[in-house]
């Protein structure tokens, strides 16, 4: 008779069959959940002890067995069996083992379907503070890295068309935005994943007397769950954790994207570090931004692995289903994935040397100041359409002669604007004017960005200061 039919006999006479064995085991990828179930059974076992279904004699052996175990575990010693199944099974049969009877009693008034949930919660709570302390260096490193460059200007692009000039600063800055948000969403999910299903048994919950806020205290929950059938059932915490894993890999990858493009030789906007970049296998001359290109391309296998999540549980009844065993491996990847992503960008952004002669040279181009000289025309009293339609004669002016708006004569602009324009219009046209006329908040003048970088830096503080609470 197997291991696993000894702990899941029930009413089964026979044992599984070998492939069922292996098709329904689950070890391979939950066991990572291994600390977290030991830590959950140690909580379950000290309620037992509070409310008297386990002696103070029971409770002692049970929590050294399982102190035990994770030794065991720690050190490599601990032989994890495919026969039998899971983490949960895995860790309860040696527990048996190490201990005999009182071993046998700890799974009373709860179910694999709870402490399975409970397990993924924990897990998925400690995991997402990583995440956070991860996104908190990175906002960090942005904020440092815009008020380094708040003066430094490069061409602001719609439809990759250069189409006014900004500060490098400023467009760190709206990097910066995405990732508060992400941030935001991740802090706000945690309290929906901060909820302890354990007590709800195998869906109808338990018939002895438990305390469920002892556990919850025990495991630093913030409160239970209120429904068995859905504490069992529920896998929202971790569709949700990928939805925001999702949509911050979609704004890692739009940065990556930037940085890719920036990086070869038409923009030349900036120089990554060598050790984030690889060479070619046939053209020595080549840099690749590799890290950057596979940040862009793993964002689709998180996309992934929400799907894999949303479609899991579309069809399912209440309560719990087998099913929900495929949770985990989309789940940890999405996990694993975002990790890695923000700690690659960690690593690079601060490094990164941007080339400023590159990007003002750019901003130069495409008559970036355009806007600028319609509304200047506008102040002057021009309506704003016709405003707009005369400028655009200038610029077809200006592209026929190859001159920029700056270097046309004052005559000529003169007499393309109805004598409106003066002297000071040139003010307006050079790419220092065109930042500093923007200094409201939002804007992308150098001292706005100086602002918005020291506003950056409250914000992070207080998002955090919430988060701890």
């Amino acid at each position: 008779m197997s291991n696993k039919t000894k702990l899941l006999h029930g009413r089964l006479l026979e044992d599984a069959d070998a492939f069922v064995e292996a098709f329904t085991a689950s070890v391979a990828f939950d066991k990572r959940l291994c600390k977290q179930d030991i830590r959950g059974s140690a909580a379950h076992c000290r309620m037992l002890g509070e409310v008297g279904v386990l002696s103070g004699g029971e409770v002692e052996q049970i929590l050294a067995g399982l102190a035990q175990v994770q030794a065991e575990i720690e050190s490599g010693a601990f032989e994890w069996r495919t026969g039998l199944e899971d983490v949960h099974m895995n860790i309860e049969h040696r527990l048996i083992e190490l201990i005999g009877e009182a071993g046998k009693k700890l799974h009373t008034a709860r179910s694999r379907n709870d402490q399975v949930a409970t397990d993924l919660r924990l897990y998925l709570r400690g995991e997402i503070d990583v995440l956070l302390g991860l996104q908190t260096a990175l906002l960090n490193a942005l904020l440092d890295l815009a008020e380094r460059h708040q003066g430094t200007v490069m061409p602001g692009f719609t439809h990759l068309q250069a189409a006014q000039p900004v500060t490098f600063g400023h467009h760190l800055l709206a990097w910066f935005e995405m990732l508060l948000r992400d941030r935001e969403r991740l802090t706000d999910c945690r309290r929906r994943v901060n909820q302890l299903p354990l007590g709800a048994a195998a869906l109808a919950g338990a018939t002895f007397p438990i305390d469920r806020q002892f556990v919850a205290k025990e495991l630093g929950f913030e409160g239970v769950t209120t429904n068995s059938l859905d504490a069992v059932s529920d896998r929202d915490f971790a569709v949700e954790f990928a939805a925001v894993a999702a949509m911050t890999m979609m704004h890692l990858s739009r940065w990556c994207e930037e940085l890719v493009l920036w990086t070869s030789q038409p923009f030349a906007f900036i120089t990554l570090p060598d050790r984030f970049c690889t060479g070619s296998s046939i053209m020595p001359q080549k840099k690749n931004p590799d890290v950057a290109e596979l940040v862009r391309g793993k964002t689709g296998r998180v996309y992934g692995d929400l799907t894999a999540l949303l479609t899991l549980m579309k069809g399912q009844p209440l309560a719990y289903n087998r099913d929900n065993q495929e949770d985990k491996e989309p789940l940890f990847d999405a996990i694993d994935t975002l990790k890695d992503c923000l700690s690659a960008l960690l690593g690079m952004l601060p490094h990164m040397q941007a080339d400023a002669d590159a990007m003002r040279r750019a901003a130069l181009q495409g008559f970036p100041t355009a806007t600028d000289l319609a509304d200047y025309l506008v102040r002057k009293g021009m309506s704003f359409r016709d405003a707009h339609r005369a400028v655009g004669t200038i610029v077809a002016l200006a592209l026929e002669q190859g001159a920029g708006l700056e270097e046309l004569s004052l005559s000529l602009l003169r007499k393309l604007t109805g004598n409106l324009v003066e002297e000071d219009v040139f003010a307006v046209l050079t790419l220092e004017g065109a930042l500093a006329a923007r200094s409201h908040v939002g804007g992308t003048a150098p001292a706005a960005v100086a602002e918005a970088v020291k506003t950056g830096r409250k914000r992070v503080a207080a998002s955090y200061l919430r988060n701890q609470a």
